[in-house]
């Protein structure tokens, strides 16, 4: 029996034929499975935020929104407790402005230098450093804070009151110039090293939104007779603006979030005020100090997690929403 060519033809067309009822059974289990995911993620954070709202309206059936929002104290583990709320913000706002007056100048400039300056081999091995540096360990950053930038500030704060109080012997200097002397915890050091983890994030975000911005502006400015610098500051940075503003606007719902860099080195003594020279408790620090200990679930003390960390996500959400507000109001488009 003999096969001819055509028999062959058909029975490979055959062999390699879609079958289009299989691939749509494919991609209908394909398509549930990622649901699926997506639903998770939704429901995770659904349940979070339920369970927020529930122990926080429980905490304030027993201590009213007044007290919560004007004592001037934070002691709900003492047997007199106070609820005063801005204690812990104060800290967490201070330690925040310090971290913020490091990274932004810092990140935005390294931002810079590397779209509009760094040479592709420089571009090359110096983003993936900042990368690595972003991937270090909280923990890491606060022994840090702790061992090496609390000690040197302390011998830098005494080295000045040296020097003033040599010069106080030749010309009058008021006592007050003096820097009261640095304490082991802190805001300082701990606001200073928090700064130096958030600037990765602001250094990418912000070189990827100057990345983006076409060429044919640069190459516009230079027509003009423009240099470099005046074509950073008067057009890539303006046209880059949304991007820059939502990594510094999402830089500091990191730094507001951050809990060990803040746990280890500024402190758990929850003090109102903006000294940065003395230990602080921010609110993450004080999940982290009742998580820890022995409170009974239930308690009123326990409860206090649940209001402080309500009073973080809406902080942080509060930062989210103004920068997706920002980015889609002043996105510049581009064909």
């Amino acid at each position: 029996m003999s096969t001819t060519p055509s028999s062959f033809e058909s029975s490979d067309s055959e062999m390699f034929r879609p079958n289009r009822q299989l691939n749509k059974r494919v991609e209908l289990v394909v398509k549930i499975i990622f649901a699926t995911f997506a639903l998770v993620s939704v429901a995770t954070t659904i349940g979070i935020v339920l369970t927020l709202i529930f122990e926080t309206v429980g905490f304030f059936q027993e201590v009213s929104l007044l007290k919560f929002l004007t004592d001037k104290a934070w002691t709900p583990l003492f047997p007199n407790p106070k609820f005063g709320i801005f204690v812990l913000i104060s800290a967490t706002f201070l330690t925040s402005v310090i971290a913020l007056m490091v990274a932004l100048p810092l990140g935005l400039l390294a931002a810079i230098y590397l779209s509009e300056y760094a040479s592709s081999g420089i571009r090359r091995w110096l983003k993936p450093a900042l990368e690595i540096l972003a991937g270090v360990p909280t923990v890491v950053f606060g022994y840090f804070a702790l061992m090496v930038v609390s000690p040197f500030l302390r011998d830098f704060i005494g080295f000045i009151n040296w020097v003033i109080a040599l010069m106080g012997r030749v010309i009058p200097i008021p006592e007050s110039f003096a820097i009261p002397d640095l304490q082991g915890f802190n805001a300082l050091s701990a606001g200073i090293v928090l700064g130096i983890a958030i600037i990765p994030m602001i250094a990418s975000l912000s070189e990827d939104a100057i990345y983006a911005v076409p060429n044919s502006l640069r190459q516009g400015a230079y027509a003009l007779g423009a240099t470099k610098r005046e074509t950073i500051i008067g057009v890539v940075i303006p046209a880059a603006l949304s991007g820059i503003v939502a990594s510094f606007v999402l830089a500091v719902s990191r730094a507001v979030g951050e809990t060990m860099i803040v746990s280890i080195a500024a402190g758990q003594n929850p003090t109102l005020g903006l000294n940065p020279l003395v230990p602080v408790m921010t609110m993450t620090a004080y999940i982290v100090q009742v998580s820890l200990g022995d409170t009974p679930a239930g308690s009123l003390a326990y409860k206090t997690i649940f209001s402080v960390g309500m009073t973080l996500f809406l902080l942080t959400l509060a930062l989210n929403i103004f920068s997706f507000w920002f980015v889609r109001r002043f996105r510049e488009k581009y064909d």
